[in-house]
């Protein structure tokens, strides 16, 4: 191994889940990224964004048409060759191709085979990490999410998100990638991020060959 830190990480979870301030956390994170005398752009990235429509909240590489499904694969095969072309830098990435398994099957009965894309980011040194949090724990995190979201009614129905926590939950134990399970209903970013520091450093997941 090199002792350069390049950890690469995708993080799951349904909404409400805490990924992204996680995300955030550990992209500033000294034993992730090494100590910092100033802050630099984040290398954080996300499947979320709805960059298939010239509107908000619209359509993207989750979310996509089965019409654009071509689309959505050709995205994915371009993230995968630029990770390669780039294998010795970090990469934190907020909901992928877990959270893209998972929406096509509920909403348009699409069953992806991502095995191929698996074994690309498995030789890349990729980690997993899936965010859950119990049941009864999403109506408090909703409350505080609702302060600062601009667009509330995505949160009306938290039955949606149950259901879709179960489904990568069983997504997540079939992936081929090493992966950890964290329980975020206390809240607490900060010992989700200490707990997934410390799995990075027990398993090899900040440094490459």
């Amino acid at each position: 191994m090199g002792n350069k830190l390049v950890p690469k990480l995708i993080l799951e979870g349904t909404r409400l889940t805490f990924k992204t301030d996680i995300a955030f956390a550990l992209n500033e994170h000294a034993e992730v990224t090494g100590m910092r005398k100033y802050r630099y752009h984040s290398p954080i990235i996300s499947a979320e964004w709805c960059s298939f429509t010239n509107y908000p909240w619209g359509r993207g590489l989750i979310n996509f048409n089965p019409d654009e499904y071509d689309k959505a694969m050709a995205t994915y095969e371009t993230w995968i060759t630029m990770f390669e072309l780039q294998r010795y830098y970090s990469w934190i990435i907020d909901r992928f191709h877990i959270s893209t398994l998972v929406f096509q099957q509920k909403a348009h009965s699409i069953e992806i085979d991502f095995s191929w894309l698996e074994e690309r980011l498995a030789a890349l040194n990729f980690r997993l990490l899936l965010c859950t949090r119990s049941a009864e724990s999403f109506r408090e995190a909703r409350e505080i999410r609702l302060k600062v979201s601009g667009n509330p009614s995505q949160y009306d129905d938290l039955g949606l998100f149950i259901a879709e926590q179960e489904a990568m939950i069983e997504a997540v134990n079939n992936s081929k990638i090493e992966h950890l399970i964290i329980d975020v209903s206390d809240n607490n970013i900060g010992h989700a991020v200490d707990k997934t520091v410390q799995w990075l450093k027990n398993t090899g997941g900040l440094y490459l060959d």
